[in-house]
Parts: C-alpha cells; structure tokens; sequence
C-alpha cells in the first residue's frame, strides 16, 4: 500500500514556478494597443488619401450645382419677361361722336353674369401683371450628423462599450 519512502511526495517538496507577470493583463494590453496604432493609421490614411478626394468632389459637384442653378434663373428670368404686355404707341385722340342712351327703363342685368365677367376680367389683369419671378432654392445642408460623422460615431461608441465590459470582466476574474 502507501510507503513513505514512495517517491510520491517529491512533487509536494518542489516550490512552485514564480509567475512573470499577469498574462492575461499583458495580452489585453497588447491587443487595445494594437487596435490604437490600428485607429491611427486608419486615420492618418483617411485625411491624407480620402479626405482630399471627398473635399474635391464635393466642390465639383457644388460648382455644379451652382452653375445648373444660375441656368435655371436665367431661364425663368427670360420666360418671365418675355410674358411682360409690351408697351404700345398711344394713338391720338379722334373725334368720335357721342351717342346718347335712351333713358327709358333697363334691365336688370343678370347677377351670375356680372360676376362671371369680374372673374375674367381679374384673370386677365393677372396675366398681365408679374407680382414676382420663380427663383429655384437648395435645401440646407446643416447638421449635427452631416459634420460629425455618424458611422464612425457609432464605432467609437461599440468600441468603448466593449472596452468597459472587458475591464469589468477582467477586474472580477479570479486569480489562479
């Protein structure tokens, strides 16, 4: 059965290797490390290679936009004072003879005619007269998302998430 003299025990005397070092600490540290000189130079690459390329296109497409605007203005400004009534020559007055109403007794003139005549007679003033020329308008571009960034905003934010879960799973690991 058991013997003490059994060579058993010697794995009993042997001390225990010293630990070099939290492991575990040091890989997490490398690896957030890693992520930031990642980030750096994903952004380094972002402002020197695609930024420029982003602000150029913007530009075209800005001058564009303009210059189609400018086409646009011109255009309704020509169709708006091309339907202006053209001035005419006033003829002299003639000698018209006058006649004269009998002032016998009128009819009554028809309400729904009189009102019919107003209405034309409005609808023809009006196309006479311009009261403003058409300009055409852009929409705004403003905003907290359109100079932020939101795709990256929302990175940073899952980034950091699993950064403070990892700490706290980290910090309540036991130690063996």
């Amino acid at each position: 059965m058991y013997d003490e003299n059994d060579n058993l025990n010697t794995l009993d005397d042997a001390p225990p290797p010293e630990e070099s070092g939290n492991k575990t600490f040091l890989l997490v540290a490398a690896v957030l490390g890693g992520f930031v000189l990642l980030s750096i130079v994903c952004l380094a690459a972002y402002g020197l290679y695609f930024l420029p390329r982003q602000t150029a296109a913007r530009n075209a497409s800005q001058s564009t936009l303009v210059a189609q605007n400018l086409q646009v203005n011109q255009a309704l400004t020509a169709k708006a004072l091309t339907n202006l009534p053209q001035s005419t020559a006033t003829l002299e007055p003639t000698n018209t003879p006058v006649f004269q109403q009998s002032t016998g007794t009128l009819a009554p003139a028809d309400p729904q005619t009189a009102t019919v005549a107003a209405a034309l007679t409005q609808a023809a003033q009006a196309q006479l007269t311009v009261t403003s020329l058409p300009t055409s308008t852009l929409l705004p571009d403003t905003g907290f998302i359109d100079d932020v960034g939101a795709p990256g905003l929302a990175v940073m934010a899952i980034a950091l998430v699993v950064v403070i879960l990892l700490a706290r799973r980290l910090r309540v690991a036991p130690a063996k």
